[in-house]
């Protein structure tokens, strides 16, 4: 069997660790909360656009929903996916890679298609 060794920490150290949980459970009901109210905005976007309010265009709508979309992406990966935290260097190198070539692969099979 595997030895166990049992690490005892100091308060000090205790401490710390308690306040980082709590700043990082913190920050996630705050990033979470951002993401509903983007969501709500983007409805209520959505709503005035097709009850034709003046002022909500296409031209105004689609570019503010891809926004949000993209903020909510980076966010949901950052926070929910702890991408913040140390050691995950790696992962984010292939994951913005990945997002990259697929990017490049749709925008040259829209090229080759519309042109």
């Amino acid at each position: 069997m595997a030895d166990i060794t049992v690490y005892k920490k100091s308060p000090a150290e205790f401490e710390l660790g308690r306040k980082r949980a709590k700043n990082a459970m913190r920050n996630q009901i705050m990033m979470f909360a951002l993401m509903i109210f983007m969501t709500l905005i983007s409805f209520a976007m959505v709503t005035a656009y097709q009850s034709e309010v003046a002022g909500f265009s296409q031209y105004f709508v689609i570019p503010t929903l891809l926004l949000f979309a993209v903020v909510q992406i980076a966010l949901q990966l950052f926070y929910f996916m702890h991408m913040n935290e140390k050691g995950h260097g790696i992962p984010q190198m292939f994951m913005f890679t990945g997002a990259l070539l697929a990017f490049v692969f749709v925008l040259t099979f829209v090229s080759i298609v519309w042109w």
